[in-house]
């Protein structure tokens, strides 16, 4: 794969892709998580004195226009004083309005603002492509959409790498999935097994151990013969989930934490033979037992809540499974949105091995799939 390092890039005009995608809540960024990511590889090209123009996307828009709801303004701004840089936002795609004279850094508007985005039109992308000597692809987040900012300028620049950010996740990704120490200990929740079953058939091959929680766990434990009450499962799943616990290495709770309705937080624990018909299970109980297999693990892949951790009485499953995470000597790595809340509120990150900062694409590359974006890069999958 190109990479930054590997670049002449002193002195250039960069064309710099980040996912700068945040919560924004009354006009102010409410997570700056993804953008504090990105900091190394501005910084890196600033101290080369480069001119840049960060692209990004923000939400979904209608192509073609532009309202405040939509606009990159507020990540402008935090960006800006982040860097104590004045960061013009640009409503044009030329080299007079991206690389200003005065400015070292500028951002283009949402460019999913832009028309022909989206469906990766080649105008757009040569366009894009056009303005700059290097562009930078540093938003492993879309990397799974083959789009004119995240495929089509990468193939259409003269010069077109990755950057810091997307060369440590595909390192530590390929570490963990790809080239990892045995024993591989993977832990797959959420609340539908669909949303997952390609990343739960490619774990469940190459796995020593699988846990399952949240609602995937509830359409195991309903294949494996077990009462589910009112639980949220998905009946269409069950062959499939049948299929994958015939390889024997899923591990499923044998106890549970229940409500009667969901908004009920006060939890009860049982056994999962003891669900009784107007059950909900919200939670697994993580006993002694998954702990003596995440010792034994030299590489552990976690992605999913255990529970609905968000809720008071429910929080145990996915707390103290990222507490054995965190204590663990193997490499970790752990992607997600839920994922990622759950690491924050329970633990301090730093001890988890590599944090991604993707989603889709963190589960599109362990089903083993081409990613567009790393592909242009010349990522050989």
């Amino acid at each position: 794969m190109r990479l930054l390092k590997d670049q002449d890039y002193l002195e250039k005009n960069i064309a710099l892709r980040l996912d700068l995608n945040v919560p924004i809540k009354d006009g102010v960024v409410a997570d700056a998580t993804r953008i504090e990511a990105c900091i190394p590889t501005i910084e890196q090209l600033l101290s080369a004195n480069c001119k840049l123009l960060i692209i990004s996307h923000l939400g979904r828009p209608t192509e073609g226009t532009f309202d405040k709801e939509s606009s990159l303004e507020p990540v402008a701004k935090y960006l800006s004083n982040l860097l104590n840089l004045e960061i013009p936002l640009c409503r044009e795609i030329s080299f007079e309005e991206c690389f200003k004279d005065g400015y070292q850094i500028a951002m283009l508007e949402n460019i999913r603002c832009f028309e022909g985005e989206m469906n990766n039109e080649l105008t757009l992308s040569k366009k894009i492509a056009s303005i700059c000597d290097i562009y930078v692809f540093d938003a492993f987040a879309t990397a799974h959409r083959a789009q004119s900012s995240t495929y089509g300028a990468i193939i259409e620049s003269k010069v077109s790498c990755a950057g810091l950010l997307v060369e440590k996740e595909v390192l530590s990704l390929t570490r963990a999935f790809k080239s990892f120490d045995a024993p591989l200990v993977s832990i797959v929740g959420g609340s539908k097994v669909s949303t997952k079953l390609s990343v739960l058939k490619k774990l469940s091959e190459i796995s020593d151990h699988i846990i399952v929680g949240g609602g995937i766990a509830n359409t195991f434990l309903l294949a494996k013969g077990f009462n589910v009450g009112r639980s949220l499962v998905e009946t269409d799943m069950l062959v499939m989930a049948k299929s994958i616990l015939e390889k024997g290495n899923c591990i499923l709770p044998t106890e549970v934490f229940t409500a009667k309705s969901f908004d009920d937080h006060h939890s009860t624990m049982k056994s999962i033979d003891a669900i009784e018909d107007d059950d909900l299970i919200l939670d697994i109980n993580v006993d002694s037992s998954y702990k003596k297999v995440l010792e034994t693990a030299k590489t552990i892949i976690w992605n999913g809540p255990a529970g609905v951790f968000e809720k008071e009485g429910f929080k145990n499953g996915t707390k103290y499974l990222a507490s054995i995470i965190s204590s663990s000597n193997a490499f970790s790595i752990a992607g997600g949105g839920e994922t990622i809340a759950a690491i924050n509120e329970f633990i301090d990150p730093i001890k988890i091995g590599y944090i991604s900062t993707a989603g889709g694409a963190f589960l599109e590359f362990l089903e083993g799939k081409k990613l567009p974006a790393l592909e242009a890069l010349g990522y050989d999958f």
